[in-house]
């Protein structure tokens, strides 16, 4: 039964019912549609009672046990449609709703729906990163259930898991997920059994080690490949879009960059049918991550940017910290010093505020490894211990890891300090030089103008009395080369997309499709960005042939010219590139063509509908067709 049909169903079934009875059939299917994913659908389901998402349901005349039940499911409801879409205030909204259900079933002394909302509950402390209020309350629910609901206890302890894997304590994550794994067996619930292995598989990607050389990342493919299974079989494309990010994050993890881009990329296209916006950030947030690795710094950067800015209007906050970690990383290897610390601060205080103490631990050695250099021995040493009581308890291998490294890095940078200012406390004068100490004491100032200018020479020229930073460069070019790397990078003037093209240079010959890498057909009706296109592809060994409008292009595709791919712009005179997309899907001989929408365009949610393989902004994402075109059709060569 199709979604729009099992909401028919629902509605001509009501048609005749009392309020109670009309209520109490809206949430059993509101209930079964969370299930697979489907939030709007449940959404829709209870419209009844629950008319506007901002406002409160509709409980007049119903039951208690009625208005306990609706107030539930609204307020699980209100808590994944505002993950989804980002939407302010959406948990704590969640939370006030649930509470009430919760009241209203302890007075009628229906434990096992008080236990059931508990950890609905708990699900909201979590997305909000509470992870102490999280596990309190699932606790609560665990003790309080009675009889032998073995479905319940499963999510139960589940939900328990991912709490303490998100809170670093991985041991106690293990002992839930050997409890649960009995009760599966008596379970014929595949969503259940696709969050137990989703979430077992993301503990084994915590456990990795540096030498990737140990069972758990087998371990972790078989759990996310029992996951898909199971997601499947439950018929929600959601949880099997959400188990593509967690391999995206997987092969990251290993350093496997180009599978971590494909499952990413994956992810990102069903999250983007779905609408959820919420997860398509978080899937963002791993691409910057992978990119950041990879040292494509602008790309990676361009892509945070987006995804915290997303975030920032929702109430995930553990999320948010983590991604402002990220962005803070990536503006410090771009010589972005003032911005970078601010991102990290500011990671820190989004993190403790939440109660996410783990995150808040890493975000300060991030500060330690990104701005060590900027920063004086005694700050970071400040900086290291709060780190390590956070992370004193923590049984993340990485975290771990990080404390170890960052601790002999202080321990380096005090070692200099304590050298550079030692040599004459010892009261020797043997081998003293009037002038070498000038020159230290000169070093440290300026390294210390540096450190607080964030990088900044033209800054630190003006703490230090100079007319003019030339006069501190020329320092730093000659007596003061040792502190070269206190600069802040260089930031190169950016230029308007159309200035790449050379004023006056001849047109190169165009490549020969017989021994260029790729054969494409790019359709642009506006010349300086195709000519541009067409350089660059070139430059690349990919031969372009340029189309100027949709109907022309189709007349070409319908000849028998090989092509190894088709980039199009959507806005094109008369045929659009959506519907050329669309033709070209209809047709046989090119249904397989590997198709890349390059487009100006509000239009990604569209163009992946109509079957691109790849969707690129014009004009920031230009420097991407080469890699693009690459992957997409080594991704339709392989099958």
């Amino acid at each position: 039964m199709t979604l729009t049909s099992e909401l028919t169903a629902l509605r001509n079934q009501s048609r005749d019912l009392a309020i109670d009875e009309r209520a109490e059939l809206a949430c059993q299917a509101a209930k079964r549609l969370e299930k697979i994913g489907e939030y709007d659908a449940a959404y829709e389901a209870l419209s009844e009672f629950w008319p506007e998402r901002h406002r409160s349901p509709k409980v007049e005349g119903l039951t208690e046990s009625t208005k306990a039940e609706v107030l539930l499911r609204t307020g699980v409801l209100a808590g994944w449609l505002g993950a989804a879409d980002q939407t302010g205030s959406s948990q704590e909204t969640a939370k006030d709703l649930i509470t009430k259900s919760i009241e209203i079933f302890e007075s009628l002394s229906e434990t096992k729906r008080v236990s059931e909302a508990r950890g609905e509950l708990a699900l909201c402390y979590w997305r909000e990163g509470s992870y102490d209020e999280a596990r309190i309350t699932l606790r609560d629910a665990l003790s309080q259930m009675e009889g032998g609901d073995v479905d319940l206890k499963a999510v139960l302890l589940i939900r328990s898991g991912i709490v303490e894997v998100d809170a670093g304590q991985l041991s106690e994550a293990f002992h839930f997920y050997n409890e649960v794994a009995p009760l599966l067996e008596a379970s014929e619930d595949d969503a259940i059994k696709g969050c137990f292995h989703d979430s077992f598989a993301a503990l084994f990607t915590k456990l990795i080690t540096t030498d990737h050389h140990n069972d758990h990342i087998d371990q972790a493919l078989i759990e996310y490949a029992a996951a898909s299974f199971h997601f499947e079989q439950a018929g929600n494309t959601r949880y099997l879009a959400r188990v593509e990010n967690n391999l995206g994050f997987l092969y990251f993890t290993i350093g496997r960059y180009k599978d971590a881009h494909e499952h990413l990329d994956r992810a990102r296209h069903l999250f983007i049918l779905l609408d959820d916006v919420g997860t398509v950030a978080q899937v963002d947030e791993t691409r910057a991550r992978t990119l950041l690795t990879e040292g494509d710094l602008h790309e990676a950067e361009r892509i945070i940017k987006m995804a915290v800015k997303t975030l920032e209007k929702g109430g995930q906050q553990a999320i948010l910290a983590e991604a402002l970690t990220t962005q803070g990383t990536i503006s410090a290897r771009l010589g972005k010093i003032s911005r970078a610390r601010k991102l990290l601060q500011r990671a820190i205080e989004v993190a403790e505020t939440c109660g996410d103490l783990e995150a808040a631990g890493r975000a300060r050695l991030s500060i330690v490894e990104e701005l060590g250099n900027l920063t004086s021995g005694e700050e970071l040493a400040s900086i290291f211990h709060e780190a390590a009581e956070l992370l004193e308890k923590s049984q993340d291998p990485a975290a771990v890891r990080r404390l170890v490294s960052s601790a002999l890095k202080i321990i380096d940078a005090l070692l200099v300090q304590i050298a550079q200012e030692g040599s004459l406390a010892e009261g020797s004068w043997e081998g003293f030089s009037l002038k070498r100490e000038k020159k230290k004491f000169e070093s440290r100032i300026i390294e210390r103008a540096l450190r607080d200018a964030g990088g900044s020479v033209t800054k630190a020229a003006h703490l230090l009395g100079f007319g003019h930073h030339q006069s501190l460069i020329s320092l730093l070019g000659s007596r003061h080369r040792e502190l070269q790397g206190l600069r802040s990078v260089k930031r190169r003037r950016r230029r308007p997309l159309l200035a790449k093209l050379k004023r006056g240079k001849k047109p190169q010959p165009a490549l020969d499709p017989r021994t260029a890498k790729f054969s494409i057909l790019h359709v642009e009706d506006h010349k300086p960005v195709a000519r541009l296109v067409e350089e660059l592809l070139n430059a690349e060994g990919i031969h372009v042939d340029a189309c100027a409008n949709g109907a022309a292009a189709w007349e070409i595709l319908k000849g028998d010219t090989h092509y190894d791919a088709l980039v199009v712009d959507n806005n094109l005179p008369g045929l659009s590139g959506l519907e050329l997309v669309l033709r070209v899907r209809s047709m046989p001989k090119r249904r397989n063509l590997p198709t890349i929408m390059f487009s100006g365009d509000d239009c990604e949610k569209e163009a992946w509908r109509a079957g691109v393989d790849a969707f690129l902004q014009e004009p920031e994402a230009v420097d991407q067709l080469p890699a693009t075109i690459e992957r997409v059709v080594s991704q339709r060569r392989k099958g």
